[in-house]
């Protein structure tokens, strides 16, 4: 055969087997879901994101939940999803403080009367949207938020009263607006992430530390601590956090899906949330624990320098006070009678 039609022949046969070839599969799309707890609202959050999404967009996004800090500590989740390399991480607010002051502004004390004022508020509709782009500046968008818990204090020796907890080292999550309330007191705030405290509460380094009830008992520290305080002076909010630039590259369809499962599962997560923290005040007892309150005279003396170094700490910074001011305007709107 002449050589040109050998050579024909052979990009013929090339042709053939290049058309023939499967077409390379599009790289399918992980979403990485950390958190620091486990059985708690926030991990129900993320499970039933999780199932809502693949309703909605089948194998276009595989989501894996790793809870209970396999991920890292809380600050090394916190820059992961400012990096990109977290998808996404849910997390009290107060933890994203130091990122973005404007995050504390949900945590001012006596802002919330109840799980259902907190409920109401933040996802009034307008408003809801508001704090979805609100940090976008920072690259994070925020597609879900969820009441938590009430505050309390977890101690190695009964506190009923704030004399005792004065010179405790309370583990306390990094904003000033927890740091700054346990100095009012007499206490000794140590910002820590939660996979330090037990090792900590167990050497002696701490003596207790400010929490939610669920994360107590799904960690079972009712082994290394009984005495838990009902402070109760602030609602701890939720948020999940995605990098924006992650979410940017998705196809638009992925992102109504990711936005539109987000609010799904805040509002199934809210019932839920609430009843949890029912269960886990009767399991604490059920496991020799104690809750304490404080005399009432003491919780309205403890309150009143609260809300006054909460009011105060906001007012610092023009940004923050301007998102308070927008805030505090609806909180009080949706304030029960």
């Amino acid at each position: 055969m002449p050589i040109n039609r050998l050579l024909q022949a052979t990009f013929a046969a090339l042709a053939v087997t290049v058309l023939a070839s499967p077409r390379p599969v599009a790289a399918q799309t992980v979403m990485k879901l950390a958190n620091a707890t486990i059985n708690d609202v926030q991990h129900e959050w993320q499970k039933l994101f999780a199932a809502d999404l693949q309703k909605r967009v089948g194998d276009k996004v595989t989501t894996e939940v790793y809870p209970a800090s396999q991920l890292g500590a809380i600050p090394r989740m916190v820059d992961g999803v400012l990096l990109g390399t977290i998808e996404s991480f849910i997390t009290p607010t107060a933890f994203l403080t130091p990122t973005d002051p404007r995050f504390q502004i949900f945590d001012v004390p006596g802002l919330f009367a109840s799980p259902e004022h907190v409920h109401a508020v933040i996802h009034e509709p307008a408003y809801r949207d508001h704090m979805e782009t609100m940090f976008l500046n920072r690259g994070l968008r925020i597609i879900g938020a969820i009441y938590n818990s009430p505050t309390v204090v977890l101690t190695k020796r009964p506190a009923p009263t704030l004399e005792a907890l004065k010179g405790m080292k309370v583990r306390t999550f990094a904003s000033p607006l927890q740091i700054e309330p346990m100095k009012a007191i007499g206490a000794i705030p140590v910002p820590l992430a939660l996979t330090e405290v037990i090792p900590q509460l167990q050497s002696g380094g701490l003596d207790g530390m400010l929490a939610g009830m669920p994360i107590l008992t799904a960690f079972k520290y009712y082994d290394v601590a009984k005495f838990v305080t009902d402070l109760n002076f602030a609602q701890i909010v939720t948020v999940n956090v995605i990098n924006e630039a992650w979410f940017q590259k998705q196809p638009k369809d992925v992102q109504e899906a990711i936005r539109a499962a987000g609010r799904v599962a805040e509002q199934q997560a809210f019932p839920w949330g609430v009843s949890n923290v029912q269960k886990t005040n009767e399991l604490w007892l059920a496991n020799k624990g104690e809750i304490l309150k404080l005399p009432p005279q003491e919780q309205a003396s403890m309150m009143q320098t609260f809300v006054s170094l909460g009011t105060n700490i906001v007012a610092q910074n023009p940004v923050v006070k301007a998102e308070m001011e927008k805030l505090q305007a609806l909180v009080d709107a949706k304030r029960p009678k």
